[in-house]
């Protein structure tokens, strides 16, 4: 594990991700996000997950996260951020059909399962105008030996500065108890549980108001329900 002082310089260097650093980046996302139940659940008993985390972070960085310009990291790249701005969270379908062979090469066999997994994903997104525009956080992931020293936070803070300053609302999903915790340190309430299917492991839709009032009440809008999960 890094120490404390190297950690809050890295910390401390957290800005827009250029375009150079995609492949580190897909390489800290792939294995931050290698034993997350959900990953685990998607990519079930195949032994490449890691290559085909690695080949589908670096798929949505190149081709999506990166031209919106909302993607963040460190000097070292010990960590990512990827943000998506009001009312970009949606991908219509002539940019499905463009990341369609991508995908098919990145997932194999998984395929489905990963396209069912975002059409929950999306279906359950609290979308405007019958909701505030918000920005949407699909990935935080920080590299292994980095974990524990404060990273996520910093990455998180240059989109929650510019949320609290502008007064604009934020959401994304946690897919782990740890990580819930970590958003809900960072002014986040959980909105609503789910699953992505049958036997997935337990996620939470989780929504942060604009602060400094600093309520973790979900807007009226915003009601914790039930969900059928796909099968």
């Amino acid at each position: 594990m890094v120490d404390i002082a190297a950690a809050s310089e890295e910390a401390a260097s957290v800005g827009k991700a250029p375009d150079a650093a995609t492949a580190g980046m897909a390489g800290v996302l792939a294995r931050a996000f290698f034993d997350d139940p959900v990953f685990a659940w998607v990519l079930r008993g195949d032994m490449r997950r890691m290559k085909i985390l690695r080949r589908g972070f670096e798929l949505f960085l190149r081709r999506v996260w990166l031209a919106e310009e909302h993607t963040f990291t460190t000097a070292g790249v010990a960590g990512v951020a990827v943000w998506e701005p009001p009312g970009q969270w949606r991908h219509g379908p002539v940019e499905q059909l463009r990341l369609l062979p991508g995908m098919l090469s990145a997932f194999g066999r998984h395929f489905p399962r990963v396209v069912r997994a975002l059409t929950v994903l999306e279906s359950g997104h609290p979308a405007e105008p019958a909701h505030p525009p918000h920005y949407y956080l699909p990935f935080l992931g920080v590299d292994p030996p980095w974990q524990g020293r404060g990273l996520g936070g910093a990455l998180l803070s240059p989109v929650l500065q510019r949320c609290d300053r502008d007064g604009v609302a934020a959401f994304l999903e946690a897919s782990s108890v740890r990580n819930r915790a970590l958003y809900e340190r960072h002014g986040f309430a959980v909105t609503e549980e789910f699953r992505l299917g049958r036997g997935a492991p337990m996620q939470w839709r989780m929504w942060r108001e604009p602060q400094p009032e600093r309520s973790t009440r979900p807007p009226d809008s915003i009601r914790l329900t039930s969900e059928t999960p796909v099968q």
